[in-house]
């Protein structure tokens, strides 16, 4: 699919809001792929693609995650939102015509990293914390400068950030987010 269609596409099943944030993402995740000699069409792609998923219900996205026949953990059972990344990918892949494997998974492991994780996915991951439209949270001037210098750095500040604030407020956390932090702690 051409990249107008695809946006054509994109516009129609997200926000204005949320196709500006996509649009940071891509453009964030680009130049991140410039740096880093990742494929900079696929961290574009991605990156406008990684929450095309996000304009469902949280309803929808649990009745559509069965129907497709995805995995659906306990803890997406109670927080049906984050099933956006799964479901994204499967609609990248269906409804997008991605069949990149490294795109489909960077955009199912946008939220919550993995361990192991491929350049591109790291790099979405990341662009998806710091793109310009973000608004300043703590460490966010620190977490940028370190996209462009030290990615896993960077990948463990934001984890540790995310299960900071998660650990102080009444959210769950999702396992595979704590496995990615360890993962790279250690690493």
């Amino acid at each position: 699919m051409n990249k107008e269609k695809m946006v054509q596409k994109l516009k129609e099943k997200i926000s204005d809001k949320r196709y500006e944030h996509s649009v940071g993402v891509s453009y964030t995740a680009a130049c991140m792929a410039m740096v880093y000699g990742a494929d900079v069409e696929a961290a574009r792609t991605a990156g406008l693609l990684h929450d095309c998923a996000k304009g469902l219900s949280s309803k929808e996205k649990l009745e559509k995650a069965r129907k497709y026949g995805l995995p659906v953990s306990k803890y997406e059972e109670s927080n049906p939102e984050m099933l956006h990344a799964k479901l994204g990918a499967y609609y990248a892949r269906y409804k997008f015509d991605i069949i990149d494997e490294d795109i489909l998974n960077a955009i199912t492991y946008h939220t919550t990293g993995r361990p192991n994780m491929s350049l591109l996915e790291k790099i979405i991951f990341i662009a998806d914390y710091i793109e310009p439209n973000r608004k300043m949270i703590r460490d966010m001037e620190e977490i940028r400068k370190e996209a462009f210098t030290d990615l896993d750095k960077c990948l463990v500040h934001i984890l540790k950030n995310t299960i900071d604030y998660l650990e102080t407020s009444s959210n769950d956390m999702d396992y595979m987010t704590k496995m990615t932090y360890d993962y790279y702690v250690n690493k």
